[in-house]
């Protein structure tokens, strides 16, 4: 007998029965050939169609509780729409099946190409959003992530106090001293290679001692900040030039006109001593805007038991609102991934507090900065900013 595969199939005709006896799977299957035999005429004769495999096999599926059989015929059809029902409707003749009086009724014909339509188009969505997640980086990106590791190769560690700065230290007469690593990476990517950090408002020994052998040129933010520093660095230092970013920005994010600009502009430090003459100094050993005794005992605590399981890590915890840790990472992941979040509490690090880290915690919002330990004489933010000599 000829059979037809389910995939090939265009219909499937889902029917009911219901048997007043206890009947078996043959029973019934010689009742639906041998009922509807002749009453359809030889184009739709049930064993002619299965021969010719326009009829796929026909399931028959029964349970017997209490002396009756129930169950479920299932009729695969590859005929027209019109045939397949006139199957169905024939199927509904049949009134005994064996000995025992039976009810057959179609409860359905289900169009298979509608389900595989459905199917086909739930599944391309999935693939349509795999795919837009997943889109190839435009040539602008791609510039922009090699450029970015080419930067953070270059940057070296300079000196007895290991100053981030560019390659071209050593080579170069003229240096361009700036406050934190975040400013060497920004004129690294316009191509400036002479230039080294102070790596926070102290003046490192590094920076005195190059100062008796190069031309420098401090170059700081446009605030009074930056004022304070160049003040701080013409005290103990051989400075000869100076240049300040425009009003209100910080020489990290400055694009790369803005600092070619900036670099033409420099000005003797002759010109600038009057004006800084008039900016006050203040020499204390560290001053904090919130104190330790602000801290509630639980978050002290807290961050000091971090602080001690974090040395000798690299690392740093960020925590929520809740002092509980969201995540962990290394040290030199810590300012990019801080800058992305919004719902940071605090952030302990085994590392030491610079103006770079202060800047990006007061943007996130952070209640609480806790690092090892900090160079920085001076420490005036909105934030806690403290050290492990604090907890």
């Amino acid at each position: 007998m000829g059979k037809i595969s389910p995939v090939s199939s265009k219909y499937i005709v889902h029917t009911q029965i219901k048997v007043d006896g206890v009947v078996d799977r043959p029973d019934v299957i010689g009742a639906i050939f041998g009922q509807t035999e002749g009453l359809l005429g030889n184009e739709l004769e049930l064993r002619e169609l299965q021969r010719s495999g326009r009829i796929g096999r026909i399931e028959v599926n029964l349970n017997t509780k209490t002396g009756k059989s129930d169950g479920e015929i299932i009729i695969p059809s590859s005929l027209d729409k019109t045939e397949t029902a006139i199957i169905g409707a024939a199927l509904e003749t049949i009134e005994r099946i064996g000995p025992c009086n039976a009810k057959v009724k179609v409860l359905k014909i289900e169009d298979v190409r509608i389900s595989k339509r459905n199917y086909v188009i739930t599944r391309a969505k999935d693939l349509l959003k795999n795919l837009t997640t997943m889109v190839l980086p435009d040539s602008q990106e791609i510039t922009e992530e090699v450029s970015h590791s080419v930067r953070m190769m270059e940057v070296t560690e300079y000196g007895k106090d290991k100053l981030p700065a560019g390659p071209g230290i050593e080579d170069s007469d003229e240096l361009i001293v700036v406050e934190g690593r975040a400013d060497v990476l920004n004129l690294l990517k316009s191509d400036i290679k002479n230039c080294i950090s102070m790596n926070g408002t102290s003046v490192p020994e590094t920076i005195k001692e190059l100062s008796k052998k190069k031309e420098i040129t401090i170059f700081v933010d446009g605030d009074r900040g930056g004022d304070l520093i160049v003040k701080e660095l013409m005290g103990v230092a051989d400075i000869d030039y100076v240049i300040k970013a425009p009003d209100g920005k910080e020489v990290e994010e400055l694009a790369k006109k803005e600092l070619h600009k900036a670099l033409r502009s420099k000005v003797a430090i002759e010109q600038v001593k009057p004006d800084l003459e008039k900016v006050k100094v203040v020499r204390e050993k560290k001053v904090f805007t919130k104190r330790k005794a602000r801290i509630p005992s639980k978050d002290g605590e807290k961050f000091k038991g971090m602080l001690g399981e974090l040395v000798g890590t690299k690392g740093a915890y960020i925590l929520d609102k809740e002092s509980k840790i969201l995540g962990k990472v290394p040290i030199t992941e810590l300012i990019n991934t801080v800058k992305g979040m919004t719902d940071v509490y605090a952030v302990v690090f085994d590392g030491l507090i610079e103006p770079e880290i202060i800047r990006v915690a007061e943007g996130a919002g952070l209640k609480y900065l806790v690092g090892r330990d900090t160079k920085m004489k001076i420490i005036n933010s909105r934030i806690s900013v403290l050290t492990g000599k604090d907890l």
